[in-house]
């Protein structure tokens, strides 16, 4: 009897050491020596003047930009548009010469993209002019509202499957998808509701795709949750969230995007919820819904994982009230 006392009062402490451990581990990788990579760059202008100067920054700043060239200042616009690159270097003559900036691909993006080629463009002359299209709205400045709606749409989603756990790990597999499902929308509701009057206002013809999108984000995030969970159990809800909160979270690389991580967690970041979310609020609400596609896809593959798990759940003979006791 001493003993399993003893191993209940120490269970709890190793959990929480494994828990600090993973966090400092996979935190303090992805942080340790953020440097950004494959920013992707439109160039516009002759090519004698374009190739000194990627040549140069191929040299000085390997790796942090990716470049494409084009015909025209009309078809660089139109790839900012689609979301192709977040910047355009025009390259005419000393009083010619600019750079065009999406505002809503984030600050990281823009501020290096005006940094690097303001420089160099400004030592071969005047200042260059900076113009910025699909700015974020004046309420959210750099994004961070939108964030914070993904990061509290995965944290509330995982709070309903803990309490749902605690409070009902009996319940049927149809009844427990189907308040997965329910929370889903109101998050998608609220989550966005709370976000328009935080900022003071997003675009109003962008709220319900927004609403949808965080809805089912939530069904997803919840559904793998709740497979795992009824699975396993306690372990299955750690595991889970271990996934779909942490390693999620973290591969999206926050406000400042993925661009900035090791190579590792931009590996990871496209086939991840958190930051698809945020790529595809972004698009629906700044760019006309370019760029949405892929992300939906991406958590509707997460929805069918969870929904698969659901399943398999129902045919194993261990309920997960038994092991939640």
């Amino acid at each position: 009897m001493a003993r399993h006392s003893m191993e209940r009062l120490v269970a709890p402490l190793a959990a929480g050491l494994l828990v600090l451990l993973a966090l400092l581990g996979l935190i303090g990788t992805a942080i340790r020596d953020p440097r950004p990579h494959d920013i992707p760059v439109g160039l516009v202008g002759p090519s004698q003047a374009l190739q000194p100067m990627t040549d140069a920054l191929a040299q000085k700043v390997p790796g942090v930009f990716k470049f494409t060239t084009y015909d025209s200042e009309d078809t660089a616009r139109a790839a900012l548009d689609r979301r192709d690159v977040d910047g355009v270097v025009v390259v005419g003559g000393p009083a010619s010469s600019r750079i065009i900036v999406s505002g809503a691909a984030g600050d990281t993006a823009t501020t290096l993209i005006e940094s690097v080629f303001g420089a160099a463009l400004s030592a071969q002359g005047p200042q260059v002019p900076v113009e910025v299209v699909h700015p974020f709205a004046s309420g959210d400045a750099h994004g961070l509202i939108l964030f914070f709606l993904v990061l509290a749409t995965l944290i509330s989603t995982l709070v309903v499957q803990a309490a749902l756990l605690a409070r009902a790990a009996g319940t049927r597999g149809a009844a427990w998808l189907g308040v997965t499902a329910v929370f889903g929308l109101l998050a998608g509701a609220a989550g966005v509701g709370a976000a328009t009057w935080i900022a003071g206002g997003y675009d109003a013809a962008a709220l319900v795709p927004m609403a949808a999108l965080v809805a089912l984000t939530s069904f997803a995030a919840g559904a793998f949750v709740a497979g795992f969970t009824r699975l396993l159990g306690p372990a299955g809800l750690g595991l889970s969230a271990l996934v779909i909160i942490l390693l999620d979270l973290i591969s999206s690389g926050g406000p400042a995007g993925s661009a900035i991580l090791p190579d590792v967690y931009r590996w990871m970041s496209p086939w991840m919820p958190a930051g698809q979310l945020n790529s595809a609020l972004k698009g629906t609400l700044y760019f006309g819904g370019e760029g949405v596609a892929f992300p939906v896809l991406v958590i509707s593959a997460w929805l069918i994982v969870g929904l698969v798990l659901m399943i398999i759940s129902g045919f194993v003979r261990r309920p997960v009230a038994e092991s939640a006791g």
